[in-house]
């Protein structure tokens, strides 16, 4: 995220957060904040990088991308 006063740079990461306020932390009560992150990391890797596809990426997925490129990173 950028500085105060440009917007344009904050647009991709305050649309993000948006999406990610109206399809998790406004469905529900979350009892720990725990399951708070489990519902944001399940969301983000279900969601974002298994299943929506990206315009940049030719209209792939982040994980087709990868496969297809050979640029998978490995777990370590």
């Amino acid at each position: 995220m950028a500085r105060v006063g440009a917007c344009a740079d904050n647009a991709a990461m305050e649309s993000f957060f948006s999406l990610l306020q109206k399809n998790v932390l406004g469905r529900q009560q979350w009892l720990t904040r725990q399951d708070l992150r489990l519902a944001i990391t399940t969301r983000i890797e279900r969601i974002y990088y298994h299943r929506r596809r990206k315009r940049r990426l030719g209209k792939l997925t982040p994980l087709e991308n990868e496969t297809i490129n050979g640029t998978a990173l490995t777990a370590a």
